[in-house]
């Protein structure tokens, strides 16, 4: 039986090399739940409940002139994920993920060409998924 998505691992290392800073941890919400008790996304998979952590990626060549260098990752947990003390007061703190997966999906919202040839405005988009989120000093004494 093929997967309905396919899963790429990911170290940490590689999708953020220069590390990131902690924006918010919200809740993933579930649209068509919105109106019932419990409108948390959760995970198809495994059932868990599905949080957005927004960072800010310190890579130095990401997000030029009018473009974010925020990035979401979503963490699959039970509870919200706890974000550490900073290591600078004042600073937001530099945050890891675990157990990093990437997502490939297609965002064909933009095509719209139904003649052949097309000039087809879909493009191929990844999304993050992580286990659990820790202290950037964690990562690396683990490593």
């Amino acid at each position: 039986m093929v997967p309905n998505s396919i899963k790429v691992p990911a170290a940490f290392e590689y999708v953020f090399p220069n590390g990131c800073l902690l924006v918010s941890v919200d809740k993933a919400t579930d649209w068509d739940k919105r109106n019932t008790g419990d409108d948390q996304a959760r995970d198809k998979e495994t059932g868990e409940r599905v949080w957005i952590v927004t960072v800010m990626d310190l890579h130095n060549e990401e997000g030029g002139f009018r473009q974010s260098k925020e990035v979401k990752v979503k963490v699959l947990a039970p509870v919200q994920p706890v974000p550490p003390s900073p290591e600078f007061p004042g600073m937001p703190p530099l945050v890891a993920f675990t157990d990093m997966f990437l997502v490939p999906w297609v965002d064909s919202n933009k095509c719209t060409g139904t003649s052949s040839p097309h000039r087809c405005r879909a493009r191929q988009g990844w999304s993050i998924k992580a286990s659990g989120m820790v202290a950037a000093s964690e990562l690396a004494a683990v490593a």
